[in-house]
């Protein structure tokens, strides 16, 4: 490629089909609008019911919605999630990792009960979606996937061991994916957001001292807002990216360099 053939409709995802696990609520919802803004139209499949808002949201970005209320930890509905995308849509060009939780209880009552549903969504299910994703997008011969990563795929953090350990085992699923996929013209990279102001960081940010002390740590001296994601969102989904494979992309206003 010449360097002039380079412009904007590099970044523009125009005609593509985007499956975002989790895609109606939470930063899964700014990744829906993000990628339908670009163009995609988006599949959803979340376990969270569907109130229409996210529907809303991308339809007025001019593209398609399709709702399926989903399990994705449940036995073969990964599989059955691509198949009524490509269904719908008639392919499977990018796939966002997003959907997750975060239990919380201190070291000796975080037990098996805790673990074993985080691991499942936020790891195996991950897996899952990308596997049976690779299989309609190495014939094709292009395809993006991009893997909800988090500060805590590089730092250990209290109250969650189990949190830790998924975001370290999709920081390593990410890399031996874009390792055995960069063949066949796919891209696999995580997003690693830092501390944002959503619903669930509420509790931390309606108490003073913690909310201190996370600002203390952040050079920007600010909490990350959804949409200081949705450029990157829309970056690792496109042209723009062909080359960039197996790196975790860190939105942290700075965090991990204080």
């Amino acid at each position: 490629m010449e360097i002039t053939e380079f412009n904007m409709n590099f970044f523009s995802l125009k005609g593509k089909t985007a499956i975002i696990t989790g895609g109606n609520t939470g930063l899964g919802r700014a990744f829906s609008v993000a990628l339908a803004k670009a163009g995609a139209n988006i599949f959803v499949p979340s376990i969270a019911p569907d109130d229409g808002t996210t529907e809303k949201l991308v339809t007025d970005a001019g593209v398609k919605y399709h709702f399926m209320q989903a399990d994705i930890t449940a036995e073969k509905k990964p599989q059955q999630v691509i198949e009524e995308a490509v269904e719908t849509f008639g392919s499977v060009d990018i796939l966002f990792n997003s959907a997750g939780i975060s239990l919380l209880d201190d070291v000796l009552h975080f037990d098996r009960d805790k673990w074993d549903p985080m691991i499942r969504l936020d790891l195996t299910a991950a897996f899952e979606m990308s596997h049976e994703a690779a299989k309609v997008m190495i014939p094709q011969k292009s395809g993006k996937i991009i893997n909800i990563c988090s500060l805590f795929s590089f730092l250990g953090g209290q109250m969650s061991p189990a949190y830790a350990a998924a975001k370290h085992g999709i920081a390593g699923l990410t890399k031996a994916y874009a390792d055995e996929l960069g063949q066949h013209n796919i891209q696999v990279n995580g997003l690693a957001p830092g501390y944002f102001a959503t619903a669930i960081t509420k509790a931390t940010r309606s108490d003073p001292k913690k909310n201190q002390t996370v600002l203390d740590h952040i050079p920007a001296n600010r909490w990350g807002d959804v949409a200081d994601l949705m450029g990157t969102a829309v970056y690792l989904s496109s042209r723009a990216a062909d080359y960039v494979n197996g790196t975790l992309v860190v939105v942290d206003g700075g965090y991990l360099v204080r």
